[in-house]
C-alpha cells in the first residue's frame, strides 16, 4: 500500500481540454455561488435595518400617535356646511 492517493477511473483518461472545460465550470459554479451569497446578505441585511427602523420608530411615540388621525391633514372645510 502505498501514500499517493488513487485516481478514479474516469480520472485517468481526461485529456487537457477536458480538464479546462471543468475547471471554467467550477470557476462559474463559484461565481453563481459567491452571488448567491451576496445577495442573501444584502437582503437580510435590508430586512434587519427595516426592522431597527420600525422598532425605533414604536419607541419614540408621542401621546398623539395613539389616535387614530395623528397625523392625517384634513380639509379645512370638511363639515362646515354653507
Amino acid at each position: 500500500m502505498s501514500n499517493e492517493p488513487e485516481k478514479l477511473e474516469s480520472e485517468k483518461f481526461l485529456t487537457d481540454e477536458q480538464i479546462e472545460e471543468e475547471v471554467k465550470e467550477t470557476r462559474a459554479l463559484r461565481v453563481i455561488g459567491w452571488f448567491s451569497i451576496g445577495m442573501a446578505v444584502a437582503a437580510l441585511g435590508l430586512y434587519v435595518g427595516s426592522e431597527l427602523r420600525s422598532r425605533y420608530k414604536f419607541k419614540r411615540r408621542t401621546p398623539y400617535d395613539f389616535y387614530s388621525n395623528a397625523g392625517g391633514q384634513q380639509a379645512s372645510e370638511f363639515g362646515v356646511g354653507i
